[in-house]
Formats: structure tokens, C-alpha cells, sequence
């Protein structure tokens, strides 16, 4: 499945450097600039990290052009005093839409920093994208709307991200867990560590800490010798 971005017709460079910016974060690089307002537009200071994207960005002067070759498109607005005609699918359900229609090539467009996209540009793709908000403040700026967007997307269960928290491969038993977790409470005890908690809830919490932060079992040893030379001490 692939997807592209479509600006059409925004005013500020800079906006279309954070636009280019989040799309890097998530993995998206197929930027289409529809008509955009300023000459430089491409030396956008905001674009870090993401200055390829910029430079290898489409600049075409219609949406027909842009959505050529894309199999299914989404305007991105608020429907504030909008008539739309079209199926309306908000962002916690996008994934799950995708799914079910043509999903070659994926056309996200969204409309200028100022008045969003035109009537006509709305019905000229096949659905509406809308990213909910509360009624006193519903448009969102255009690089934040991209980035809500891209986030989506990135919770396909086929996103790959670049880099993950992996767990240790040496992974330590529960019983060996357990160990330590003895010699950890025998020290709460000795040197009245959280004695606001009963036994139960003590042990509850550090159980509660090893499984947020998974270590090896070298590591497990270590802070377990470590535990055990204190109690020895005290």
C-alpha cells in the first residue's frame, strides 16, 4: 500500500517543511505540492531531516494532476459549514476503511494554512478524512493535521517502524524473578523502604517495576547480588 500527501496550494514554506518533516517520521515520502504560494518553497528551514523529501516533491498545478494515478483519495477537512456529499471517515477509522477500498496508491489532501481546501477540491476526491475536535476549535493547523494523519498510519498492523524496544534475549524465569523480588522485600524491610505498603501491595509494585522494564538474566543476577550483599551488610 502506498501513500502520498497532496498540499494544494499552501502559503508558507515552512509549513511545508513540517508537513515533509512528519511524513519522514512515519515513513511517508511521496509529497505532491499543488500550486504552491511561495517561489522558494522548497528551502523550507523546517524540513529537518527531511530535505529529500522537499527536493523530490512534485510541484504540479492542479489536484487533478496530483491524484492521476491514485486509486482511492481523501480530503482532509473540518466540515465546518461544509456541504459534503461524500462518506466521511474520521482518523481512528481510516485504518480500518482502508481495508475495504482500492488501496494502490493512497492520496491524503489537505488545503491551505488559511481556508483549507475549496468546495470543488473536496468533491474531487472520493471521500472526506476528518480528524475529530471539539466544536469551539475544530480546523487543526496543516503540519499538525499531516502529523496526526501519518501517526495513524503508522498503526497498520504492517508498519514497520525503523526502531523498536526489543526485549532482552536472555530472558530471566519467573522463579528467578521471584528470587530477587524476596531479596528486595527482605531490604524494604530492613531498612523500612514503602512500609506504607502491606507485603502484598510491596511486592505487587515491584513486580509491577520488572515488568515495565524487561531485563536479562545477567542483569537480573547482578541487582540480585547486589540486593544480597546489602542484606549481608545490614
Amino acid at each position: 500500500m502506498n501513500f502520498c500527501v497532496v498540499l494544494v496550494r499552501p502559503r508558507d514554506p515552512n509549513n511545508i517543511g513540517a508537513c515533509a518533516r512528519a511524513m519522514a517520521n512515519f515513513g511517508l515520502s511521496d509529497l505532491r505540492v499543488v500550486e504552491p504560494y511561495a517561489p522558494v518553497w522548497r528551502e523550507a528551514t523546517s524540513a529537518v531531516g527531511a530535505g529529500d523529501i522537499m527536493q523530490n516533491a512534485a510541484q504540479l498545478s492542479s489536484l487533478d494532476e496530483a491524484l492521476k494515478d491514485c486509486t482511492f483519495s481523501l480530503a482532509a477537512t473540518a466540515l465546518r459549514n461544509r456541504g459534503v456529499v461524500q462518506e466521511v471517515i474520521t482518523l481512528p477509522h481510516l485504518n480500518e476503511r482502508l481495508k475495504t477500498c482500492p488501496t494502490q496508491q493512497v492520496a491524503l489532501v489537505f488545503g491551505n494554512e488559511k481556508t483549507g481546501l475549496c468546495q470543488e477540491d473536496i468533491e474531487r476526491c472520493d471521500a472526506i478524512l476528518n480528524i475529530p475536535t471539539v466544536a469551539k476549535q475544530p480546523s487543526i493547523n496543516l503540519a499538525q493535521a499531516v502529523i496526526l494523519t501519518c501517526y495513524e498510519l503508522s498503526r497498520r498492523a504492517d508498519f514497520t517502524p525503523l526502531r523498536s524496544v526489543t526485549a532482552p534475549k536472555d530472558q530471566p524465569t519467573d522463579a528467578q524473578r521471584e528470587m530477587f523480588l524476596r531479596a528486595v522485600e527482605t531490604l524494604c524491610e530492613k531498612v523500612d523502604l514503602r512500609n506504607d505498603l502491606s507485603l502484598t501491595q510491596r511486592t505487587d509494585f515491584l513486580r509491577h517495576i520488572l515488568s515495565r522494564h524487561p531485563i536479562s538474566t545477567v542483569q537480573l543476577f547482578f541487582l540480585k547480588t547486589l540486593v544480597d550483599r546489602l542484606n549481608q551488610r545490614l
